[in-house]
């Protein structure tokens, strides 16, 4: 049987993808590669499709760009980094509106601007499907990279922010009779953490950890940093307290 995309899946095809590359740059949220003494250069990028990751029905233009500038910037929040600026690449049918893309770069222009980062560059060529993808810069000091592999048995999991805000906020977009019995504050609520997720830049651990950014879910963020540390976790619903530090999974070092 010939094994496909599909068949075979996400992560093993990023599992098999990665012979390709260096075994000590790959396997976090973005690449971190030694420029000068004392500083680190922190790449990332992240592709969005029309149809898989937004669509008219419920993501505006302004909030697609927004959200595909976010996505980048929390890979960068994940590894300690601090923002420089991105790249954009856009595949393009030739029917799509040019008050789309102008609203497109509005909202990656308001999402960096909060966070002094900038558009410097990019391609745009044609495509049958819209297509967004951002190359992400950013630098990090050497003692204060953040990875997936340096958990240690006795460590605690902290989480931060509201795990499934955004997916709550598009069942609503989706779903208009769902929620009935939220607030109108709730629900707005929701759907801005759908529409307009805020990467949590402005969250610096002081101590040292393990960890990476939650956003596909708080499960396959503990799977994924226990296989890199190859190490266990245990989780008891009735004891787990969410700490807000920020939306990356972190592994606090207890010690």
């Amino acid at each position: 049987m010939t094994e496909t995309v599909q068949t075979i899946g996400e992560q093993k095809l990023l599992r098999r993808l990665q012979a390709f590359c260096p075994a000590d740059v790959i396997g976090d949220d973005a690449a971190v590669l030694a420029t000068e003494p004392g500083k680190l250069l922190v790449v990332t990028s992240d592709v969005l499709v029309d149809g898989v990751h937004f669509s008219d029905r419920t993501t505006p233009p302004e909030s697609v760009g927004w959200r595909s500038a976010a996505a980048n910037l929390s890979d960068l929040a994940a590894m300690g980094a601090a923002p420089l600026a991105i790249t954009v690449g856009l595949g393009l049918p030739g029917s799509v509106p040019v008050s789309w893309v102008e609203g497109l770069y509005r909202g990656m222009s308001e999402c960096l601007q909060k966070f002094g980062t900038t558009i410097v560059g990019g391609d745009v060529c044609r495509s049958s499907v819209i297509t967004v993808a951002i190359t992400a810069f950013g630098q990090v000091k050497p003692t204060q990279v953040i990875r997936r592999a340096t958990a240690q048995p006795g460590d605690a999991i902290l989480v931060t922010g509201f795990h499934g805000s955004s997916r709550a906020g598009l069942e609503l977009l989706l779903h208009s009779e769902a929620g009935k019995e939220l607030t109108a504050t709730d629900r707005a609520s929701l759907i801005h953490a759908h529409q307009y997720p805020t990467p949590r830049l402005d969250v610096c651990p002081p101590f040292p950890v393990a960890g990476m950014d939650s956003s596909d879910g708080l499960a396959d963020a503990i799977v994924q940093i226990c296989h890199a540390s190859q190490v266990g976790a245990s989780v008891d619903r009735q004891k787990f307290l969410s700490t807000r530090l920020s939306d990356a999974g972190y592994l606090q070092k207890l010690r």
